[in-house]
């Protein structure tokens, strides 16, 4: 199964954003990406790397695949379908519709120094 490690950076609330999505195929493979955003808040750019992992990996067939986020945010508003702050509200519309694409599809939440691959990548998109 692959592994897809998201991560959203902001420096500011708001602020200039990227993110950083790597991606594991499990056979020696790996790709990585660095995408610059427009300024926004920490959370919206965990949710901007999302869609973009998610929209990547639609691109590339992948149908079956282990999301790992450091954001709770993003784990339990995809987990519950829910989110609290009507402000996320259309990113996890999108986001939902986006995974139900996949044949098979996770999320779960990981620790940051768990997630140091997709947290450089999201960093050096903000330097951009």
């Amino acid at each position: 199964m692959v592994e897809v490690y998201i991560d959203g950076a902001s420096a500011g609330e708001p602020g200039a954003s990227g993110a950083g999505v790597f991606i594991n195929f499990k056979n020696g493979t790996i790709e990585e990406y660095s995408f610059p955003l427009q300024p926004m808040s920490n959370h919206e750019a965990e949710y901007e790397a999302l869609l973009i992992a998610l929209k990547l990996c639609i691109e590339k067939g992948i149908k079956v695949a282990s999301f790992r986020t450091d954001s709770q945010l993003i784990d339990q508003a995809i987990e519950k379908g829910f989110v609290k702050n009507k402000k996320y509200q259309a990113y996890l519309n999108e986001a939902l519709n986006l995974i139900e694409q996949f044949d098979l599809f996770f999320i779960k939440w990981i620790p940051s120094k768990a997630n140091k691959n997709a947290d450089k990548l999201a960093k050096k998109a903000i330097k951009r």
